[in-house]
């Protein structure tokens, strides 16, 4: 028996070394670099953005050392890998950070195969750099392997985005509803350009339901970068035929990942059609198409063809919005270039969303089935499918000419593919090459979701709550996880599971693909399903970097499971990822006119905000008044918010000068320091309605709206208020954080000036 137990023991060792361990080492270090003709600071891996391409085969054991030279922590997460819980790179759930001037090893099994990619999880790192491919080959004898497929030229690709403004001041703009982005973007949707072409009651119908102008990308960028190029050629296929230029009917896969930090892409190529055939490293039955768009996160594996000599042709990466795009021309010779997409009519898709949005901040899905991203809700935006309807919808031409507001529209009115010659991919057009089903004697443990959020504090949420205020949601190893999501937010969230690939159910029974991340756009309803097989505490978020950043997610946590080692004290742990969405934002703006001086500081949070206001005179007459609020959001929509607050005032009246309110309640003292309780709602028509009572007795009401847009830079601000108080002004925004000011003050009378604001 010794002697059998011996021998299984030689025969296991030598099946342990007969693996092939893959190293590599990567130093995370401090760069400068300049995309714009400015340098920033950016985070290198071996020198180098996006980080290197790591590459194995099926079987492999990976082994990674992380050398962390940067001045603060930092972890990186293999997106989309199965493997142990703690080698899953996630601060403060899977791991604690890797600290400054340490290594941190990263060990295990490759047991998949597929595009894939990773990033850094630590804060908002992935923005300046932290991103990388990650491919893993299937091995020769697979008996998946796909000949004319598997076999072709590899080309990895990671599409990512730049700013030169820092991370945290993007993330700090975002929540503070700044117009910046837009004016750069030219998404302003001013009063003057809706007149201009006319939808002046569509903007006002978006206003009385309490909505900004709409945007579909939240940042601005100053580049748009294939493989950290904005442009880029290829002359030749990267694997099995180095130092030969394509030629005319050779084939490449592209693999293709999305590590932008916010943005999604739409995929074109002028050399003809791109074939799908994976997808978050999942094989999928290849399908053509003239264009996809590839969400945060997403993996696509797309083989195009060269069609002739002697040209190199366009492969064409636009964002979203349509602001600005990357190229990769492949082949040796004159640029064939693909045709850019037109600009997005935004008025168009504003009076869509009108008819989207209920008051009380509900999506109404107009009698639709919105699923699997086949009814496209951006789709009225697109002029190359609303401009002119396609032959094969002859019959159909007048249908987008309909009242959206005023109706209730059919399904077909939104697909793509149906209005179009044009023809985008969507998820149900995804079939696994295998049947993916799972355990039909499995327990099944279903799970409900809604995405919410408002893009006016740009708060991010399932079920109204963020991921500090819910708690870790149990599931059991062996059991059937089914997740039906509902998007009833005004933006579109790629969610992204770690962990773990799901079953899409998207009509392909028992071969729905399978993946990772899935694209849920406004109105729509997904239902995801998975077999929980590795213990562990998983991640489970939107992976638009800034929403995760606001808590838009949930961490899945296995009963009973023995304690990670890596997470020593659990409850700091806790604290620090909770730290993420709880954290403050500060914003401040003075304004320096004439006839005195106003301004604001404010620190606001997903629930909370502590805000200051202050009026200056220059003379005794005007005096002074500072007003102090601390108040908690409550609500979905987050329009109603109580307060309490503290007021002091100093103005020297005249001899036997009375102040008296509307209600007749006077004020005669020359300084005043009271206590106060009170109410802010949001009106229609973003009005913010004001009532307070303070402690001698007096009670206010106050009316104000702030930055309504006149035109692309030009904003009004008009109030008024029971203590017979009003004030009119303009502002004309010059840069990021100047303006130039006029205004009338009831109290201070006319004045102009300038405003600076951070």
């Amino acid at each position: 028996m010794k002697k059998i137990l011996f021998g299984f023991l030689l025969l296991s060792c030598a099946a342990i070394h007969a693996q092939n361990v893959v190293r590599y080492d990567l130093y995370v270090r401090d760069t400068l670099v300049n995309f714009t003709g400015k340098e920033k600071r950016a985070i290198a891996v071996n020198g180098q953005i996006p980080m290197p391409t790591l590459t194995f085969t099926e079987g492999d054991i990976a082994e990674i050392y992380v050398h962390n030279e940067l001045e603060e922590e930092t972890a990186l997460h293999w997106h989309g890998l199965f493997l142990p819980n703690k080698e899953d790179g996630v601060p403060y759930v899977t791991q604690m950070p890797i600290k400054p001037h340490t290594t941190h090893k990263y060990t295990f099994p490759i047991i998949q195969n597929g595009t894939h990619w990773y990033h850094s999880h630590y804060g908002l790192q992935e923005q300046i750099g932290m991103y990388g491919n990650f491919v893993m080959k299937k091995k020769v004898d697979d008996p998946t392997f796909r000949k004319g497929i598997d076999d072709l030229p590899n080309i990895p690709l990671v599409l990512s985005e730049w700013t030169d403004m820092k991370p945290e001041n993007v993330h700090r703009l975002l929540h503070n509803a700044s117009d910046w982005f837009a004016i750069k973007k030219g998404t302003t949707q001013s009063y003057a350009e809706a007149i201009e072409q006319g939808y002046f009651k569509t903007k006002v119908g978006n206003e009385w339901k309490r909505m900004n102008a709409m945007d579909v990308s939240d940042v601005y960028y100053d580049k748009f970068l294939i493989n950290g190029k904005n442009e880029s050629q290829l002359v030749g296929p990267l694997e099995g035929a180095e130092g030969r230029t394509f030629k005319a009917g050779d084939k490449v896969r592209l693999r293709v990942s999305n590590g932008g930090a916010s943005s999604y892409f739409w995929l074109t190529y002028a050399g003809g059609k791109l074939t799908v055939v994976a997808n978050d490293g999942n094989d999928v039955e290849p399908v053509e198409v003239d264009r996809l768009i590839i969400g945060v996160s997403e993996t696509f594996d797309v083989v195009v063809s060269i069609p002739t000599d002697n040209v190199s042709y366009e492969f064409l990466v636009t964002s979203e919005d349509r602001t600005k795009s990357a190229s990769l021309y492949l082949g040796n010779g004159i640029k064939q270039l693909t045709a850019p997409l037109p600009k997005l009519k935004y008025f168009e898709g504003m009076k869509m969303m009108n008819g989207m949005m209920k008051m009380n901040g509900d999506l109404d899905d107009m009698g639709m089935q919105m699923s699997l991203n086949q009814m496209d809700m951006n789709v009225v935006m697109y002029p190359e499918i609303t401009g002119e309807i396609a032959k094969k919808n002859d019959g159909r031409k007048k249908v987008m000419k309909h009242d959206m507001e005023d109706m209730k529209m059919d399904s077909e009115q939104y697909n793509s593919n149906a209005l179009s010659e044009i023809t985008t991919l969507n998820y149900a057009m995804l079939k696994s090459t295998v049947e993916t089903t799972l355990p039909k004697d499995a327990p099944v443990k279903e799970l409900h979701f809604e995405l919410t959020g408002n893009m006016n504090r740009y708060v991010w949420s399932l079920d109204n709550k963020v991921v500090s205020e819910s708690d870790k949601i149990l599931i059991k190893k062996g059991e059937n996880v089914r997740i039906i999501l509902y998007n009833n937010s005004m933006m579109r969230h790629p969610m992204h599971l770690h962990g773990h690939d799901f079953r899409l159910l998207n009509g392909q029974g028992d071969n729905a693909p399978l993946k990772n991340v899935v694209d849920i756009m406004p109105m729509e309803t997904d239902t995801l399903e998975f077999n929980a097989n590795v213990e562990g505490d998983w991640f489970f978020h939107c992976h638009i970097l800034y929403h995760m950043m606001s808590g838009m997610g949930r961490v899945f946590t296995y009963e009973n499971q023995a304690p990670n080692p890596l997470i020593p004290n659990p409850k700091l742990a806790q604290r620090k990822l909770f730290a993420d969405d709880r954290e403050f934002h500060f914003m401040a703006e003075n304004d320096f006119a004439t006839n005195g001086n106003d301004g604001e500081l404010m620190f606001q949070n997903t629930r909370w905000s502590v805000g200051t206001e202050w009026r200056l005179g220059y003379n005794d007459m005007h005096g002074y008044e500072t007003e102090t609020h601390i108040g908690r959001y409550i609500g979905k929509m987050q329009w109603l918010m109580p307060f309490v607050g503290f007021d002091w005032r100093y103005r020297k009246l005249g001899h036997n000068e009375v102040e008296e309110n509307l209600f007749g309640q006077k004020n005669s003292k020359d300084k005043r320091a009271v206590f106060s309780a009170g109410v802010n709602y949001t009106l229609p028509m973003l009005v913010m309605a004001q009532g307070e009572i303070f402690t001698d007795g007096n009670v206010r009401l106050q009316f104000e709206r702030n930055d309504i847009p006149v035109t692309k830079r030009l904003r009004m601000n008009l109030m008024w208020n029971t203590d017979k108080e009003y004030m009119g002004g303009l502002r004309y925004i010059a840069s990021r954080n100047l303006g130039i000011t006029t205004h009338y003050d009831s109290d201070m009378g006319f004045g102009f000036g300038l405003n600076a604001n951070y």
